[in-house]
């Protein structure tokens, strides 16, 4: 009776104090001792009836056990609406909130208990209550941390899961907020842990709690560190050793911080690019509650500004919700007309979703627009997960290009793009251009091309089985082993052979024909992929781009060579229009290397918080898609 009373009083404000909207002091202790009374109270029964039977005493202490253990549990129920009601009446979320609880120890015996048990559950490499069991991807760290403290719980003390860990679990609960899967965390499940944390628990239910905390927060900070997947399982060429967290010190920090937000922010990438990506994948997974169900009609030609389209009413929703069309547009009510403000959003999507903006509302502008928000989000998440594969520690001016968006940037500070221009890269299915970070050391006005070796197969050798003279119409040279020029005016049957056989090579004289234009950017790698001039300059005017061997055509190479030979004042605009125009190969080797990215993401945020999306070209984000179903360990 006493809880139900006390619980009615809490609910009309009669046990808090007036000023702060709280449980008043007088109040909480009053109320505390007299639920201790209730559980040190005499079980009512008939005891002493029964105390001249032996074999009813074993009953009689059975019976007394249950009712403690019943009185217990209302204890703790009670302490918890008091701690609930508190927290709503300061206003403070768990988020910002800092911890002020004291902890109350663990009996010796379930100390004891509990340590052996987390012993045996560590050195298993298995936990079956989690989602993912098998959680060798973190045993190490989670084996360090239990070492350095005897294996006593960290997360559980004689009142429950501690401040630190109820914070930790609301953290864990919204990890899709982090552009990760909240389940991998076992979000739905921290609930029901909690409630079985009673005083009665045993001490296997404390470590098997204790231990699940301390895994899925491993894996969480692992994963706002350097993701989830090492990319190098995906051909990603980058490095995450360099640049991981010591997750054992670190859990140990959070166990006991008062502020522990503060500690996980410092484990994300910092970059500005990062923090905007964040905020738009908000936005969109907010934006999904709102998506229509239907879906746009695809017209059987171009809708052109001024003719009638039936989908306009659906059209207009689908903008505003992209941000393309302001909230206060409005139309004609029922008009089917396709004019006005809604031309220039169909423009401004198009340029978010590199498609050649023409205003015009054709097939495949209507299939970006019809693409759910949820794969919008998806596209977003992976980009976080990208980002975190990065080095967080280049040196500027760096190089950025991005795969699927066909276009470079240069960077002069961390935060400042000073050069952006459209490339060309590998052709997809069959000559892809690799993710890889390399240096550019010297780049080379009127280079030379040694032709490799599959595109002589595919692209030199058809033609020259027709035409003798192929090689000399097109200013390509025939080179032997040793480096010396043939004539190549007439190639021989023999000598066709040889070719075929690897024992003879071809390269093309500089000159306006050469593949690689008239200068060529040079970051040494495995892969042989470098920046070069093209003088197939047509293709720059694509939507799509992929139409090279695996290097990368830039569209403005002068702005290109100015920007990277910026450190060296003698090489003027002037000097290297000259140099590119010249009979003659120069070789300019840089002050200092210039960090080359070759990246990959479908979505990505600009300086005005524009939200651009590409295609998945190569199909790198169904494979990731692929791979993080799997869960853990990754």
């Amino acid at each position: 009776m006493l809880l139900f009373e006390v619980g009615r009083r809490l609910r009309t404000k009669e046990l808090r104090t007036p000023h702060e909207n709280e449980l008043g002091l007088g109040a909480v202790e009053g109320a505390t001792f007299a639920l201790f009374g209730l559980l040190v109270a005499e079980v009512p029964g008939q005891e002493a009836a029964m105390s001249s039977r032996p074999a009813m005493k074993l009953l009689q202490k059975r019976r007394r056990t249950s009712e403690l253990r019943r009185r217990a549990s209302s204890i703790s129920a009670f302490l918890l609406v008091c701690s609930a009601i508190a927290c709503h009446g300061s206003g403070n979320s768990p988020k910002t909130a800092r911890l002020v609880r004291q902890r109350v120890a663990l009996s010796p015996e379930a100390v004891k208990g509990a340590n052996a048990a987390l012993g045996g559950l560590v050195s298993s490499g298995k936990l079956e209550s989690l989602r993912w069991p098998n959680f060798g991807d973190v045993n190490d760290g989670a084996a360090k941390f239990y070492l350095a403290r005897g294996y006593a719980p960290a997360w559980v003390d004689g009142a429950g899961p501690t401040a630190q860990a109820k914070l930790v679990v609301s953290i864990l609960q919204k990890a899709d907020q982090k552009g990760l899967n909240a389940e991998d965390y076992d979000a739905s499940q921290w609930q029901a842990r909690e409630d079985a944390l009673t005083l009665a628990s045993t001490p296997e239910e404390i470590a098997r709690f204790d231990l699940a905390l301390s895994v899925c927060l491993l894996r969480y900070i692992s994963a706002l560190n350097v993701g989830r997947i090492d990319p190098r399982h995906l051909k990603f060429d980058l490095d995450l050793n360099h640049k991981k967290t010591d997750l054992p010190g670190f859990l140990v920090q959070i166990s006991q911080s008062p502020d522990i937000v503060p500690l996980l922010d410092q484990v994300e990438p910092q970059e500005d690019g990062y923090s905007r990506t964040s905020q738009a994948l908000r936005t969109y997974l907010a934006l999904m509650q709102q998506e229509p169900a239907e879906r746009l009609p695809v017209p059987t030609k171009p809708v052109t500004p001024g003719s009638t389209y039936a989908g306009m009413g659906l059209l207009v929703t689908k903008l505003k919700l992209a941000g393309d069309l302001g909230q206060g547009s409005t139309g004609p009510e029922g008009s089917v007309k396709y004019e006005g403000d809604v031309v220039e959003a169909v423009k401004r999507f198009q340029l978010r979703h590199a498609l050649v903006v023409t205003g015009s509302l054709g097939p495949e502008t209507v299939r970006q627009l019809n693409v759910p928000i949820a794969d919008r989000v998806r596209q977003l998440q992976f980009s976080l997960e990208r980002w975190r594969w990065l080095p967080h520690d280049l040196a500027t001016p760096l190089i950025a290009v991005n795969v699927p968006a066909f276009r470079l940037y240069g960077f002069d500070e961390p935060h400042h793009i000073a050069l952006k221009m459209n490339v060309v890269v590998g052709k997809a299915m069959r000559s892809e251009t690799p993710a890889f970070i390399g240096n550019m050391t010297y780049l080379v006005f009127r280079p030379d091309w040694g032709v490799p070796p599959t595109i002589l197969r595919k692209e030199i050798l058809p033609p020259l089985q027709t035409d003798s003279a192929y090689l000399a119409k097109n200013g390509y040279d025939l080179i032997d082993r040793s480096g010396k020029v043939l004539n190549a005016g007439q190639v021989t049957p023999e000598e066709i052979q040889l070719l075929r056989a690897g024992k003879l090579s071809v390269r093309q004289r500089p000159g306006p024909k050469n593949a690689l234009g008239s200068v060529k950017f040079m970051f040494p790698n495995t892969y042989l992929v470098y920046l070069h001039d093209t003088p197939k300059t047509e293709l720059f005017s694509r939507s799509r781009r992929d139409f090279s061997y695996g290097c990368i055509r830039v569209q403005d190479p002068p702005a290109l060579a100015a920007w990277v030979l910026q450190s060296k004042p003698e090489w003027t605009p002037e000097r290297i229009k000259a140099a590119m125009d010249g009979e003659k190969s120069v070789q300019v080797n840089l002050s200092s290397p210039i960090p080359v990215l070759i990246l990959y993401t479908t979505a990505r945020v600009d300086e005005d918080g524009r939200v651009d999306f590409y295609d998945d070209i190569y199909g790198h984000d169904t494979r990731l898609a692929q791979a993080l179903a799997k869960g853990y360990p990754y």
